[in-house]
């Protein structure tokens, strides 16, 4: 019980870390906290990540567990983190800097249909982590692990990955920033270096992953790659 404790005691202090300094990153930069698109963000953003910690604390603290663990043993991995972050912030920046100069307005039904796009992703990562108890947020082989081959892992091999694009790609458009869209492109060589080095360990470490690629041919979306 009090493992649990402090478990969602400290998923719920990296939430507000998180909630704080996306904050700052978009709301600064805009000058103001008159930033529609900036508050729908955040909304979008944190409400399912808070109700996601929660059942997860209650039905699954272990994988609560690792997926809070962001520490990466892989040093090719610890490069794709650092990147992926330096990505993040400067289009959270620009996303406030195009508000503030009203570089480029976007049409309200493309912020919403991109808010859609954002929910259904989100409800995509649910159903992987429904599926895959192992998955941690680092690269590693768990004592135990098993290949998971059902539901979307057999569509394809990463549907995590496949959300978090289709995430990640959305969020500059729910700011209303096409700029910070643009930036947000590099996640996709980034998670393809991603994927070459994670399949290389899972190769190595765990059995059966290659009957598992042989069968299951994509990695991210159907009869593209």
């Amino acid at each position: 019980m009090k493992a649990n404790v402090r478990l969602m005691a400290s998923a719920g202090i990296k939430l507000l870390m998180g909630l704080v300094l996306v904050g700052l990153l978009i709301f600064l930069p805009a000058g103001t906290m008159d930033y529609p698109n900036g508050w729908l963000f955040m909304a979008v953003l944190f409400v399912p990540m808070l109700i996601a910690g929660v059942v997860m604390a209650l039905r699954s603290p272990e994988l609560l567990k690792k997926r809070l663990n962001v520490k990466e043993k892989e040093s090719e991995q610890k490069s794709v983190v650092a990147m992926s972050g330096i990505m993040f912030i400067a289009a959270f920046v620009v996303a406030g800097f195009n508000y503030r100069y009203s570089w480029i307005v976007m049409p309200s039904w493309a912020v919403w249909g991109a808010v859609v796009l954002f929910l259904l992703s989100y409800l995509m990562c649910a159903e992987v982590l429904r599926e895959n108890a192992y998955l941690s947020r680092t690269i590693e082989v768990q004592e135990g692990q098993k290949v998971i081959d059902t539901g979307l892992y057999g569509i394809v091999r990463h549907p995590m990955y496949s959300a978090t694009i289709m995430l990640f790609l959305s969020m500059p458009l729910v700011l209303g920033s096409l700029p910070s869209f643009v930036i947000m492109l590099a996640y996709i060589p980034l998670i393809a270096k991603r994927i070459k080095n994670e399949e290389q360990v899972l190769l190595d470490g765990l059995e059966g992953y290659a009957a598992y690629c042989a069968r299951v041919r994509y990695r991210l979306l159907p009869f593209v790659w």
